[in-house]
């Protein structure tokens, strides 16, 4: 066995292809890190009546909300390909722009919810859900009497 040593030469070099994998890691998980950040904060659509519009947290303009009120009665207008009507809540208003035609059993007097900004002093609207249909109401006017469907001349719908 031979104990003597060895002459000392450069260290052994690494090669450069193994520090690539490192690479795409750290580049996948900021790709990740901004994807997800994007899709939570664009997925946020704060829920609100129409009476907590500018009151409560998370209900104000500017941001992407739904909506939840009664089409107020005689408030339904078709104009220039938009659905114009207005909305309310606990005594409060809004006027809300829809771009299109509801469709469905979207009519007067019957609770919605709006999706969309508000944009100066109107809702503008890009999906409207009908909360209940007629049938609902009929058969269970004690679970939605309180929510304001009886006002300014609405009477419940029947179907």
């Amino acid at each position: 066995m031979d104990l003597s040593p060895r002459p000392v030469g450069p260290a052994p070099r690494r090669r450069a292809g193994n520090r690539w994998w490192l690479l795409v890691l750290v580049a996948t998980v900021a790709v990740a890190g901004f994807v997800v950040t994007r899709f939570l904060t664009s997925a946020i659509d704060y829920y609100c009546n129409v009476d907590e519009i500018g009151v409560r947290e998370g209900c104000e303009a500017g941001r992407r909300l739904r909506v939840q009120g009664t089409v107020e009665q005689g408030s339904l207008a078709a104009v220039a390909g938009s659905t114009r009507f207005a909305m309310s809540f606990n005594g409060r208003t809004l006027d809300v722009s829809y771009l299109g035609d509801p469709g469905g059993i979207f009519q007067e007097c019957i609770p919605v919810v709006a999706h969309g900004r508000l944009v100066g002093d109107v809702f503008e609207a890009d999906r409207i859900e009908v909360k209940h249909s007629n049938e609902y109401v009929a058969e269970n006017p004690d679970r939605v009497s309180g929510d304001g469907a009886d006002v300014d001349g609405c009477s419940q719908q029947q179907g």
